[in-house]
């Protein structure tokens, strides 16, 4: 429809990620699970009737996706064209949670809807998967009661600070812009470990504060999953978020992360989120490809990258072997 032109975002990054993953050899069609579209009964885990109503308007999409034409548009299209691939992802970010806990780690190319909260969406938003996502383990994973957000896209997650505000199971480490949107001081007040950047920080700073904190919330808390939020608007020239982090220092950051979970064995879940720049998604694949180097995605067991409903076309589903993961 050519809606991805009307919003910075790059539609087509999740694609790209995949198709440079298969190119450097690293995954092949059975290494993928297709996301499955969440149901509204998945989605009332979280969020209540009347929000999922409210999506029934086009011009509460419009406003939540910040693609103004979609408010003329007929609400059986928007459904299809726009919610159900957002849907999907959500799924995606649901079934990866599960996925990470059997099998220490899990990336959803996709997902990472962190301004979302169970009754409000907002910033291009609107299914709130991260929380969706702890929720399910939560409920229906054994051995998991705990969680810790590591949320590195340079906007606050405000979303899922809403929804875990006073809930002792989940601490949150954010880093962000402090100057940019959303600003939510509200939610602020559930974050554990706040890490307030300047315009323009750049890599050597950035890098250390990762460090630094990312190493001490994990030793603060010992929690049973991380959900790692990893968002590429870091990036120097990002037009939303204002930082200056290299391509580098962006494969550095998740490297970071990930050998501290896994050096820990606590298993991790990783979501896109944001990175509005055409080279985003080249960087995503540099950093899969360095982790595979490194070691730290590992193991014997398989590894599984959850692919986006835009890579339906290229993607056989290979979801059979989950057949005994149910979102409903």
């Amino acid at each position: 429809m050519g809606l991805e032109k009307l919003h910075p975002f790059d539609a087509g990054k999740w694609g790209k990620v995949i198709n440079f993953l298969k190119e450097e050899k690293l995954i092949a069609d059975d290494l993928i699970v297709q996301a499955r579209e969440a149901t509204d009964e998945d989605l009332l885990v979280v969020h209540t009737r009347r929000y999922l109503n409210k999506l029934k308007w086009s011009f509460v999409v419009a406003t939540i996706t910040e693609i103004p034409p979609v408010a003329f548009l007929p609400n059986f299209v928007v459904q299809r064209k726009v919610l159900k691939p957002l849907r999907t992802q959500t799924g995606g970010t649901i079934m990866a949670g599960k996925l990470a806990v059997d099998r220490g780690w899990a990336i959803n190319v996709g997902g990472g809807f962190h301004h979302c909260s169970s009754d409000k969406g907002g910033g291009f938003c609107a299914y709130a998967d991260i929380t969706l996502a702890i929720k399910f383990l939560f409920e229906r994973v054994q051995g998991v009661s705990r969680a810790t957000i590591i949320d590195l896209d340079a906007h606050q997650g405000n979303g899922h600070e809403r929804d875990f505000m006073d809930d002792p199971r989940v601490y949150i480490m954010d880093a962000y812009n402090r100057y940019i949107y959303p600003g939510d001081g509200f939610a602020k007040r559930a974050i554990k470990r706040k890490v307030e950047l300047e315009w323009g920080t750049e890599d050597t700073e950035y890098l250390q504060k990762v460090h630094t904190h990312v190493e001490g919330a994990l030793n603060e808390f010992k929690p049973d999953i991380v959900v790692y939020n990893a968002g590429t608007d870091i990036l120097d020239g990002d037009p939303l978020g204002g930082l200056a982090i290299s391509p580098q220092g962006i494969v550095k950051r998740d490297e970071v992360v990930f050998r501290a979970a896994r050096s820990r064995g606590v298993p991790v879940l990783m979501v896109t989120s944001g990175g509005y720049q055409k080279r985003t998604a080249r960087i995503i694949a540099d950093s899969i490809l360095n982790l595979h180097s490194l070691g730290l995605l590992g193991g014997e067991q398989a590894a599984c990258v959850l692919g986006s409903p835009s890579l339906d076309h290229m993607v056989r589903d290979s979801a059979k072997d989950f057949s005994n993961l149910s979102l409903q």
